[in-house]
Order: structure tokens, then C-alpha cells, then sequence
């Protein structure tokens, strides 16, 4: 018999799912007696697309008297390909255990006699590790999906409802369709009695096929009454097909089975409930630009995630768009069982403020240690969350209004921090109209007050600070140093105020004026344009009118401004306004908002300086909130990583590894004796064990882990 088992697929490993004793009378029939134990046969069936079916045959048991003892720890596997032919000999194939490779291929008949030996060509090697070939949609997984929805259908009491009426209406249709055909028959039977001209007997079968054909208005003509009391008949069987066959049918199919049987699909393909084995997941309580952005960053660090949606027809379309999805009412405790909210990692809601307030209490009667994340509109409803239950609450407007306003180059060129580790300070500084415009920052020598330039921000695009980097005019510095070190810095150029004239804010909504705050405590002036009288809070400032009116700008004073920054929450008006800017003032500054990621490049192109995204920075604040998270995003599409020192730089230093040349990111800090030391010098040798702080944009940080094979 060949061997069932085909090339191509060496490594391929079967899993073990049962095993069923039997006669243990079968050994290896080609390994040595002491290479070989008997095993007793216990089959697990491992199904595989365009495969034999496979059983895996493995156990320890007494040796037979006719073999000497063999080696200790000796074992042997035994796959058994059953062949789809039923009544055939399985075929079976040892694995010695010393040498792990395939001895023979062997037959037995049904009473366990040896029928046939070959040797195959190539096997499935048991432990590689590789998985094994893809499978097929097997049988008896759409038999389990069907007896899903079949218990999902007749589970329900509208559906058993349901089910019953449409019972009932073919029972009656049935019953019509019958007594149609008897009284089919009388009236054949009266007319061939009364000598009508073409008349003949008619058998049962002829009956129902005359009553079928006329009600379904097919009417084929083959079979008709002569009589006036035969034609009223066949009118009244028209007349009531149309109306039950084409009309009543349709709907009743359709209402009562159709409609609930796809509702039931919807409710088998997507789950409500998670495993028992989930651990350290994300809960998230709905898809918007937030939450899409974060499961992206969730999917690229590895982070398991599930999307809790209340409505059936929601769900099955995010889970057609491979989102993982559990079904489930955010108010209903059992949801949050359900999705092991004791196992996970983080609860995310970013509903409205008086629904997140819902989710916090709902959930913190299943679970009181797992964290839970909430965003808030109104500052008001910060107290709120927490006294429901929230460990943290993040205010999205007033974080994208200092995001906004850092980075206008407005208003002095002192360091402005952004993020902080340890005795570590992330800052930003703008050198336009300081000494250091025109030079490389080799000749600027701002290492020598203590900090470290990691970076240039030139109109929203990062770049690594290299020694021949030139700081032009619109240049912002990213500087990394202790407090102290910062305060150096800013002892230097202090004096150097970048401008005098105000910063133009379009839109006073939430972002806007988190944005005004923020410039105010910097102490930069500004002006305010805004569209809705009611919304004008201070009138000095603010000048009512649409910014879309080139009138409307030039009495902002847009051709002096240094910057202008747009806080709309309309992609599509900001895109718009920003061309309008630029058109102004070719030398303006533009700072911009936007809703959408996928909107970044088109404002960058329409030519907007720097664009926050609102979904990019929301889901960077939630995700530096994740435990174990070892990557903070400062600013959009710039991150702060921690990692073991990778093994091929042991020993080196940071000058000799060239870390910076080879992949764009830089070490901002040194994990040594228990503290974080602030720009290490070049010289620092790099030990096995200890922990490295760097900073790179995306494309850098992933050059980084290629280059390396960091942890």
C-alpha cells in the first residue's frame, strides 16, 4: 500500500487530542527490540486539507516477553494514517525515539496481523516545532456553526414564536392544498359522469399536480373542467394560490424563518463571550477614531485586544472587517464577566461622559483592580468617573491644546518640557531668532551647557540630530537633559524672543481654547477667530466673523503673525483654511488639527507646519497608560522606547556601536546601578543586562529592531 503521507510537509507536527486504548500487540517491526517498546494504540484524528486522515498512536506500555529490555528513556512514536476507505488496514509508522526518523511503514489487517511493510519517502517529524499545514473548512465545523444557529434560533421566544406561526400557516396551506385536491377529483369525477366532450378519470397524483399548477398561476392547460361549476372552482383556486402561494408564502418564509435564522448567523459569528485563557487583554467599548488608532498600535506591539458592541448587525460587520469583536451590553455585568475583565490588562471606554460614567460603575461591580480608562469632554466630569470607579480619565481637548500650542514658535525660545523619566526631561525649544540659526549644531556647541540635541522638528518632519545638521529659522530643537541641564539651556537664551506679534487661533470650541490656556501660561499673546458669536469669551481678543473670508484674516493681522494654528473639527475645513493660510502668508507658520490619521499627509501636502492628530494622540495617551507598556509616544509619530542592551553591541561603546548612524535612533539615557543616567557620553560601555532609553520616529525604531535583536 503506498504511503498515504505525502512530500513536502516534513515538519509538519499532528496534535494530540484523545486517546482510546486497544490491544497493545503491535510493535515496531523494523527498530531493534531494544530501541523499541509495544505500544497500545489510542487514535486522535488530526484532519488536514487534502491529507489522509491522521491519528497519532502514542503510549508506554509492558514489554512483550520475546523482546530484551530496552534502554531507559526509550520511547516510540506511531502515527497511524487512516485511509478514507473504509474497511482498509491502517497504515502505521514508527519513530524510533533515539533517532526521531521514520523506520518503516507498515499495514496491519483487522485482526492485528502484519499485512504489509513499505518505507515511505518523506514523513511528519514529530517536535520541530513548525505548524502543520494549513487546513480546510472541515465538515464538522460547519456541522458545529449550523447546530449554533440552530440553537441560537430555537432558544429564543420570539424565534419558537415565530417558528410556530409559520408552522401553522403551512399546516393550513397544506390542508387547503389537499381538500383542493379532493374536491379536484369530485368534480372530474361529475363531469365524466355527465359525458363531457375530452373528459377521462384522473389518478391522486394528477389531482395534486392540477391543484400546485393552477395555484401557482402556471397554468399549464393540460388538465381543465368543461362545466360552470369547474371553471368557479378553478377561479376560487387561483384566487386563493395567488393570495397564499405568491403573497402570504413570500412573507411568512421571510418574517418568521429567513429574518430570525440570519439574526441567529449573526449571533453564532460573533462571539459573547472570550476564553478562559485570556489574559492581559484590552477592552475597548467602541470603534471611533480613538480607539481605531489605538488598536493599531495595540496590533504592532503585540497587545491583545476586544471590541465590546452592543448591536448584532454592528458587530458582524466590524467582525467581517477582522476586528475582534465580542458581543455584549455595556450596562449588563455578565458582559464584563464574560470578556474576563478580572484577566485584563486595561478597560477602555471613550463613550460620552454620562455613558462612560455607566461603564465605570457597571464594571467595578465585577472587578475593583482592573484599570479603567476614560475620556472626558466637559472638565467637570473628571470627579465624576473617578468617584464611579475610573483609575484614570484623560481630557483629550486640553492634552491636543497643549500639543497645539507647543508647538508654535511663537512667544520666547525657552524649553518647553513634553515628557519626563525618571530624573530625564524631554523638551522642545524654538531657535527662530537666536545665535543658532545658520550654524551646524557641531558649531553651536549647545552639548556643552549639559544637554543633548536628539532631534530637529523642520515644518512637522523629525529628523535625527547629527553633528553637520544646520538650524534654520524654523527649526525646533528636541533636547534631552536633566532639569538642571534645561534650566542652563534656558539661562542662555532666555533673551531671545522669537516674536512679538500674536498667535492667530481659529475656533474657540474645547481644543481651541485649551489651546489659548496653554499659550496664555506660556505667556505668548494671541487673537481668536471665531464663527459663533456665543462661543466668544473674551471680546478683546476674539474677532466673530468666518475664517474662510480673506477680509476676516487680514484683520487677524495673518500677514504678521508668526503662527497660525486651525482647531476645527472638520478635516475638510482645515484642509481648506490651511491653503487659504498659505495663500496669505507663503512665511506663516501653520499649525493644524485633524480628526482622522489618514488626513496627516493631506494637510502636510496642502501645507500645514505641524499636524496633531486628535485620534493619534488620544490613542498615545491611552496606550502610555498600559502596564508593562516599555513605549511612550511624545508627540505624533515620535516615541521613547526602553530595551535591553542587545547582545551584538555587549561590551561596546555607544560610539563604537553606531547605533545612531545605523538606524536613526538614539540613546537618551542609561540604565546603570539601579538609576537612569541622562545622556550617557559617548564613551559609556554597554553592559549585559542593563536597560537602555531611546527615541526615534516609527521608521527609526523599526530600523532599530531589525538592525538588533532587542527585547
Amino acid at each position: 500500500m503506498p504511503s498515504p503521507l505525502r512530500r513536502g510537509h516534513e515538519n509538519s507536527s499532528p496534535i494530540v487530542k484523545s486517546s482510546k486504548a486497544t490491544p497493545s500487540s503491535a510493535r515496531c517491526c523494523t527498530c531493534s527490540p531494544s530501541d523499541t517498546k509495544p505500544i497500545a494504540f489510542g487514535p486522535s484524528r488530526v484532519p488536514a486539507a487534502r491529507y489522509p486522515r491522521m491519528a497519532l498512536w502514542r503510549r508506554r506500555s509492558q514489554m512483550s516477553p520475546s523482546t530484551s529490555a530496552p534502554p531507559s528513556r526509550t520511547r516510540i512514536l506511531r502515527i497511524v494514517c487512516q485511509n478514507s476507505v473504509i474497511g482498509r488496514a491502517p497504515c502505521c509508522l514508527c519513530l524510533c525515539a533515539s533517532s526521531g526518523s521514520p523506520e518503516a511503514c507498515v499495514s496491519y489487517s483487522p485482526d492485528g496481523k502484519l499485512a504489509q511493510r513499505t518505507r515511505p519517502d518523506r514523513a511528519y517529524v514529530l517536535g520541530s516545532g513548525a505548524r502543520p499545514p494549513p487546513a480546510l473548512p472541515r465538515t464538522r465545523d460547519r456541522m458545529k456553526s449550523i447546530a449554533a444557529q440552530i440553537l441560537i434560533l430555537t432558544r429564543q421566544r420570539s424565534s419558537r414564536r415565530n417558528l410556530k406561526a409559520l408552522a401553522k400557516f403551512l399546516a393550513v396551506l397544506i390542508g387547503m392544498i389537499m381538500t383542493y385536491t379532493v374536491i379536484f377529483h369530485l368534480i372530474m369525477e361529475y363531469e365524466v359522469r355527465m359525458n363531457y366532450e375530452g373528459q377521462e378519470h384522473h389518478s391522486w397524483l394528477s389531482g395534486l399536480y392540477w391543484t400546485l399548477v393552477t395555484m401557482s398561476t402556471l397554468g399549464f392547460g393540460d388538465i381543465t373542467f368543461q362545466s360552470d361549476l369547474g371553471r368557479a372552482f378553478t377561479i376560487v383556486v387561483i384566487l386563493s394560490g395567488t393570495l397564499f402561494l405568491l403573497v402570504l408564502l413570500p412573507f411568512t418564509f421571510i418574517q418568521f424563518f429567513y429574518a430570525p435564522w440570519v439574526e441567529s448567523q449573526a449571533q453564532a459569528s460573533t462571539p459573547q463571550d472570550l476564553p478562559e485563557s485570556e489574559r492581559d487583554h484590552v477592552l475597548l467599548t467602541q470603534l471611533d477614531p480613538v480607539t481605531e488608532a489605538l488598536i493599531k498600535k495595540l496590533e504592532q506591539f503585540g497587545h491583545r485586544y476586544a471590541l465590546i458592541v452592543e448591536e448584532i448587525d454592528e458587530a458582524r460587520r466590524l467582525h467581517d472587517q477582522n476586528y475582534r469583536v465580542m458581543r455584549g451590553d455595556l450596562d449588563d455585568p455578565e458582559t464584563y464577566e464574560s470578556a474576563r475583565l478580572n484577566q485584563a490588562s486595561m478597560l477602555v471606554s471613550t463613550l460620552s461622559d454620562a455613558a462612560d460614567t455607566t461603564v465605570c460603575i457597571t464594571a467595578r461591580g465585577v472587578n475593583e483592580t482592573t484599570p479603567i480608562v476614560t475620556t472626558v469632554e466637559d472638565p467637570v466630569s473628571t470627579q465624576i468617573h473617578e468617584m464611579a470607579g475610573a483609575s484614570n480619565t484623560i481630557r483629550l481637548p486640553e492634552i491636543m491644546g497643549q500639543a497645539l500650542a507647543r508647538c508654535s514658535s511663537g512667544g520666547d525660545a525657552i524649553t518647553h518640557t513634553v515628557a519626563s523619566f525618571d530624573t530625564l526631561r524631554l523638551a522642545e525649544a524654538n531657535a527662530t531668532k537666536t545665535p543658532l540659526v545658520g550654524k551646524t549644531l557641531r558649531e553651536n556647541r549647545i552639548g556643552d551647557l549639559g544637554v543633548s540635541v536628539v532631534g530637529l522638528w523642520e515644518r512637522g518632519n523629525f529628523k535625527p540630530a547629527r553633528p553637520d545638521s544646520v538650524v534654520s529659522p524654523n527649526t525646533v530643537l528636541m533636547l534631552v537633559g536633566s532639569e538642571q541641564q534645561l534650566l542652563n539651556y534656558d539661562e542662555h537664551f532666555a533673551i531671545y524672543a522669537v516674536s512679538g506679534e500674536p498667535v492667530i487661533i481659529i475656533g474657540s470650541g474645547r481644543i481651541g481654547t485649551a489651546t489659548a490656556e496653554a499659550l496664555e501660561a506660556r505667556g505668548v499673546s494671541y487673537r481668536v477667530i471665531e464663527q459663533n458669536g456665543r462661543r466668544v469669551n473674551n471680546p478683546d481678543i476674539t474677532i466673530v466673523g468666518n475664517a474662510a473670508d480673506p477680509e476676516i484674516l487680514k484683520q487677524a493681522g495673518i500677514a504678521t503673525t508668526p503662527t497660525v494654528i486651525i482647531t476645527t473639527n472638520d478635516d475638510d475645513t482645515n484642509l481648506y483654511l490651511t491653503l487659504l493660510c498659505r495663500q496669505s502668508n507663503p512665511d506663516v507658520e501653520i499649525i493644524a488639527r485633524c480628526t482622522l490619521d489618514k488626513h496627516v499627509k493631506a494637510l502636510h501636502k496642502a501645507g500645514a507646519d505641524f499636524v496633531q492628530s486628535y485620534a493619534s494622540i488620544g490613542a498615545s495617551s491611552i496606550f502610555n497608560l498600559l502596564q508593562k507598556s516599555r513605549v511612550v509616544t511624545v508627540t505624533q509619530g515620535l516615541d521613547v522606547f526602553r530595551v535591553n542592551v542587545p547582545t551584538e553591541v555587549i561590551g561596546k561603546t555607544i560610539i563604537e556601536c553606531g547605533i545612531r548612524e545605523k538606524t536613526g535612533c538614539t540613546i537618551i539615557g542609561y540604565h546603570k546601578d539601579g538609576t537612569l543616567e541622562p545622556n550617557p557620553r559617548p564613551d559609556t560601555t554597554l553592559e549585559q543586562g542593563r536597560e537602555m532609553l531611546m527615541i526615534g520616529d516609527w521608521e527609526a525604531r523599526n530600523n532599530f529592531f531589525k538592525a538588533y535583536n532587542a527585547s
